[in-house]
């Protein structure tokens, strides 16, 4: 069939369907029958078996239209496009082709691509749904959606997509490796572990696999295992930075000279002209740092430290003035009559406990010595109170950030639905059937007040530390994901300054809703203060939060070695040697280094 013919035929197709679609399908069948390769006679053939109420092989039709978009002009210039990142040329035309044809499931997928390369997840999700509504078999669009799910920190739902993945293409590696990373944030370890035991197998030489096997091992306290699994992968890519942070960020070993030539002779062949390199220069930098400070060499550790973080810093964009902008409305709204015409709202249910603070700052201890009491379960740092908050913004306002105004206007029911939303959401992490369960998220000092609105009952605990030495952490720390303020020593102060200020605010328009523990003081006085903190949790004193240091639970924070240790002060002062280099925090943190651990009157 001569194209002009098939043109002239598609043309007289499409004009059929209004009226006669039996007539529209005969006519692509024959066009399919010559040229099996036209994507958009499929489409047609779709739509005429939907008005024929034959759905089952309209979404047959649509998958072939997929298969055969590989030879469409129109998508392949699309695809190119987001090959080369092009993403306003590829949005572009993945748009006029749904214009022309809002049920070209190959198009709707690329443009929930192109909705996730730019963090729009929401639009993501609608599009693959409607994608899959239409060719419920399209394995691609299912497993873009478990990353779109895994994305938006809704694991659950992503291993349950992934399991429909799998079961459709089962030897697929990197929908095996996605669903063991998806069981690892819902605490489901030993199938992870056997994912990965399954894939390192598989593919021995694969140094990420590797890795992110030795950050699962590490995660579940088999550190000697973890280390093997770090260095199983060094031996198969010695130059990715990642490895040799995840064995600087252990805290447990120190790096030998060959360890050290190692990462130099890696840094110096990571090319900083070369962008792609930045996330292995970055990471080498916080190992170097490491290596230096563990040697007694505070200045080469400053500078290596200094480095890495002004490279973070600058694919972050971190901007101090928005969470200040967002303490400053949070300060201005919640009053006293603010909370007491709210009086009642909310959830009722006291479930979940809150450590919260500055990162660093001995949450982690403070969590595995609660999570040792018989009543309360560990679970981890839980990303659910950001996304209720930004997720109201949105919803509102078209604005995450302005969640504080959301939240101002928001109705007693709508406060009550997203405490149970918080409680339902995190039912996932709950494993042992303990009536109270832990959030230890330190960001969520940011939202308190949401907290105290929508979970009126739960507990909150603000973990506290000197602010040189929990800033300084902070600095030398590389977070897998946020903490985007810790890269710029006077951002961090900043941030500290900020913390300070919203809590002083909540002491005082809150009363006593808040157990604040000084790291300091629960080295000095451990027992006393773990009694006080189970005295305003409404729990009896048990002796095993004592021994927290032998609870084998799964730990996933920075601080995981840390704390299968007896209560120790190696981490008190470690800012010192490094004094010469800390002014621009000095200067951004002010009265409240000068005060600690009072808190100076921050409001005139």
């Amino acid at each position: 069939m001569a194209t002009v013919s098939v043109d002239e035929a598609l043309a007289n197709a499409r004009r059929l369907l209004r009226s006669e679609p039996a007539a529209a399908l005969a006519q692509v069948r024959a066009i399919i029958a010559a040229l099996p390769v036209s994507a958009e006679a499929h489409r047609i053939a779709a739509h005429a078996l939907r008005a024929l109420g034959r759905e089952e092989e309209a979404q047959q039709a649509s998958l072939s239209a997929v298969s055969a978009a590989i030879h469409d002009p129109a998508l392949i210039e699309a695809a190119l496009a987001l090959a080369e990142n092009r993403l306003p040329d590829a949005e572009g035309a993945l748009r006029a082709r749904l214009k022309a044809d809002a049920t070209d499931v190959a198009a709707i997928r690329m443009l929930a691509e192109v909705a996730g390369r730019i963090g729009r997840y929401a639009d993501a999700e609608r599009l693959l749904c409607r994608a899959l509504e239409l060719a419920p078999g399209f394995g691609a669009a299912r497993a873009n959606l478990a990353t779109v799910y895994y994305k938006q920190n809704r694991y659950a739902e992503a291993v349950e997509m992934l399991d429909a993945v799998l079961g459709e293409d089962p030897d697929n590696p990197a929908h095996a490796n996605l669903k063991a990373a998806a069981l690892g944030r819902i605490g489901g370890y030993d199938e992870a572990i056997a994912l990965y035991e399954e894939l390192t197998r598989r593919f021995p030489g694969h140094a990420k696999l590797w890795m992110s096997y030795g950050h699962m091992l590490k995660t579940v306290g088999w550190q000697e295992d973890s280390i093997a699994a770090y260095r199983h992968a060094l031996g198969a890519d010695p130059g990715l930075g990642e490895l040799w942070w995840s064995l600087a960020n252990l805290k447990t070993i120190r790096f030998d000279e060959g360890d050290r030539v190692a990462m130099e002779t890696a840094l110096a062949a990571a090319d900083p002209a070369d962008s792609g390199r930045d996330d292995d220069r970055l990471h080498l930098h916080f190992a170097l740092g490491k290596a230096h400070d563990d040697a007694g060499e505070p200045e080469a550790a400053f500078r290596h430290y200094a480095a890495g973080n002004a490279i973070r810093a600058d694919q972050l964009g971190y901007a101090a003035k928005e969470t200040s902008a967002i303490v400053d409305a949070a300060i201005a709204v919640f009053t006293p009559a603010f909370f007491a015409d709210r009086a009642g709202s909310g959830d009722p249910a006291p479930d979940p406990i809150f450590i919260l603070g500055m990162p660093r700052a001995g949450s982690t201890l403070v969590e595995q010595i609660l999570a040792s009491h018989s009543a309360i379960e560990g679970t981890m740092e839980l990303p659910d109170i950001p996304a209720l908050a930004l997720g109201i913004g949105r919803e509102a306002l078209g604005d995450g950030r302005r969640w504080v105004e959301a939240i101002a206007a928001a109705s007693p029911e709508k406060l009550a639905e997203m405490g149970a939303a918080f409680l339902r959401r995190t039912q996932v992490q709950r494993k042992t059937g303990k009536p109270f369960y832990i959030d230890k998220l330190p960001n969520n000092w940011l939202y308190v007040p949401l907290i105290r609105l929508i979970l009126p009952h739960a507990k909150i605990i603000d973990a506290r530390r000197h602010p040189l030495d929990c800033c300084w952490s902070n600095f030398r720390q590389h977070y897998a994901k946020g903490q985007a303020f810790s890269y710029d020593l006077a951002d961090m102060g900043a941030y500290y300054h900020d913390y300070v200020r919203l809590m002083a605010h909540i002491d005082a328009v809150q009363p006593g809703k808040v157990h604040r523990v000084f790291h300091e003081a629960l080295l000095d006085d451990p027992e006393g203060e773990v009694r006080a903190m189970l005295a305003f949790l409404g729990q009896p004193y048990e002796a095993a939060c004592m021994a927290f240091h032998t609870n084998a639970r799964a730990v996933r924070t920075a601080s995981s070695e840390q704390v299968r240790r007896p209560i120790n002060r190696d981490g008190v002062g470690q800012w010192q040697p490094y004094k010469a280099w800390l002014d621009p925090l000095r200067e951004a943190l002010g009265p409240v280094l000068e005060a600690y651990p009072e808190i100076p009157n921050l409001f005139n």
